[in-house]
């Protein structure tokens, strides 16, 4: 039973994204990422990797509001419907991004790429931090092809060795990079957000 303590599925968090008309608690850490580094403003325009159920989404179509423009992408469906955002049902390694952007209007480099992605985990902490590592290298390379100089990235990444390693990798592509654990974060998980700011000139 220990391994569970602290562990509170309907805590504050989650009566407070309730209240507030999020699709999930997961709202409030791209919420204080986004007052920590000014991620988001008015008019950009943002691929959201990892979209589902919703709530980072719902969170940067306020932020961008009417003039910006959003694409989520992922395997699930998402719970909500916003007028300045497009959703996806896919997986992300079978889109050939160019024509989906084109298909949908958008124009590339984005201002924002941030990635909430999250494999299915399987108990095995090797396996499970290992496919963490895989998907914050499959949104960085996203980040890589279609973000635009001065562009910030964030990924959400379950705690291994491998940290350096993927912090090295986007401080090369980055003015800064800065990791934060936000207190809405359940005191017993791993993961940590990446936050890549400014991106540097190609």
């Amino acid at each position: 039973m220990s391994s569970n303590r602290g562990y509170n599925p309907k805590d504050r968090f989650f009566h407070k994204a309730k209240a507030e008309g999020f699709a999930a608690r997961s709202v409030y850490k791209l919420q204080e990422l986004d007052q920590k580094f000014k991620i988001l403003k008015p008019g950009q325009t943002v691929l959201d990797l990892g979209s589902s159920p919703g709530s980072w989404s719902q969170y940067a179509s306020q932020k961008i509001g009417d003039k910006g423009r959003l694409l989520g992408v992922d395997l699930s469906p998402m719970t909500v419907s916003l007028s300045n955002a497009v959703f996806l049902q896919a997986d992300l390694r079978d889109l050939n991004l160019e024509d989906i952007f084109r298909e949908h209007g958008f124009h590339p480099p984005f201002d924002v790429v941030m990635s909430d992605m999250m494999a299915k985990t399987t108990g095995i902490k090797s396996a499970d931090q290992a496919r963490s590592l895989e998907l914050c290298e499959l949104a960085l390379n996203v980040a890589q092809r279609f973000l635009k100089p001065g562009g910030m990235f964030v990924c959400k990444f379950f705690q291994s060795g491998e940290f350096g390693k993927l912090r090295a990798e986007i401080k090369r592509e980055f003015e800064r990079v800065e990791a934060l654990k936000p207190e809405s974060t359940r005191s017993i998980s791993k993961e940590i957000f990446l936050v890549g700011l400014n991106r540097k000139k190609v």
